[in-house]
């Protein structure tokens, strides 16, 4: 995988406002926000989507969820929506594996 942006901000050669890090992955604030909570959750390991994980990253994309709904707790979110697209036709645009954590909002269904 080449580098992409967020690789970049793992390597803090861009800035991003980081709201969580561990050893596995981190959180940031989203720079186009779509609801009045968004951030992302992205392993430090390159996977560039999801179907590209194996079953060697089966913990790794648990811990994602787990960091996920804990830092949205530290957000003060009870209700919100995950989100991960896989591809360019899923409206995927940054090829680093990434959650989508949304809250602060009313959530409708179907998506878009």
């Amino acid at each position: 995988m080449s580098d992409t942006l967020f690789s970049k901000i793992i390597d803090r050669e861009i800035p991003a406002d980081i709201i969580f890090e561990d050893d596995q992955c981190l959180a940031f604030r989203d720079i186009n926000p779509q609801a009045p909570t968004h951030f992302l959750v992205i392993p430090k390991k390159p996977i560039a989507k999801l179907s590209d994980a194996d079953s060697d990253d089966r913990e790794l994309l648990g811990h994602l969820l787990l960091v996920a709904s804990q830092v949205a707790g530290q957000e003060g979110l009870e209700d919100f929506r995950l989100n991960v697209n896989n591809g360019a036709g899923a409206s995927q645009t940054v090829f680093h594996l990434h959650v989508h954590v949304l809250g602060g909002r009313p959530f409708s269904w179907p998506p878009g």
